[in-house]
Order: structure tokens, then C-alpha cells, then sequence
């Protein structure tokens, strides 16, 4: 983007040193291009950077939802196999359990 800058730099230079008469209808035309040039310049590069801020929060958003969806380090906390879930369900079995009272 800064070529582009510099570029019109130089145009407007080269017209101001070739002494472009304004008042003719070419060196209107010249002169006003130039200027519109610089105007578009401008113009791209502060969409550039609008775009460029747009992105970084949209990586910000992104990377939030990876973590949540993708962090392994909140899932430590759950196991697949509770041995205290089957507790809730069934009694240790011992052998006195086996004995028939008469």
C-alpha cells in the first residue's frame, strides 16, 4: 500500500514539474485523475484495515469456540467408568452372602 502512496507522490510531483497548464482540458483531466488515484489509495487502504480488524476478531471468536469444543483440559474431570456409579446399583457380594440361615 505505501507504493501505491508513493507512486501518486510522484505522479503529483511529475505534474507539478512538468508544469501541467490546469486550465487546459488536458491538464484538468491529468490533475484530476491524480487525485482521484490518491483518493482510491486511500480509500483501499482504510478498507484494508477495517477488514484486517474484522478478521483478528473473527481469529479471537474462533479460537474461543475451538477451546471450548477442543480443550482436552476440562474433560480430566470426567471418566468414562465411575467405579462409585456402580456402588449406587450394587452391593459388594461377599460369601457370608451365601449362607442359608435355617
Amino acid at each position: 500500500m505505501e507504493n501505491l502512496k508513493a507512486r501518486i507522490a510522484y505522479l503529483e510531483g511529475l505534474a507539478d514539474g512538468c508544469e501541467i497548464d490546469e486550465t487546459s482540458k488536458e491538464g484538468r483531466i491529468l490533475v484530476e485523475l491524480i487525485d482521484v488515484l490518491g483518493d482510491l489509495v486511500e480509500e483501499i487502504q482504510s478498507q484494508q484495515e477495517d477488514m484486517d480488524e474484522y478478521l483478528d476478531l473473527l481469529d479471537e471468536d474462533l479460537s474461543d469456540l475451538e477451546d471450548y469444543v477442543y480443550d482436552e483440559d476440562e474433560d480430566d474431570d470426567f471418566d468414562l467408568y465411575d467405579e462409585d456409579y456402580d456402588d449406587l446399583f450394587y452391593d459388594e457380594f461377599e460369601d457370608s452372602d451365601l449362607e442359608v440361615e435355617e
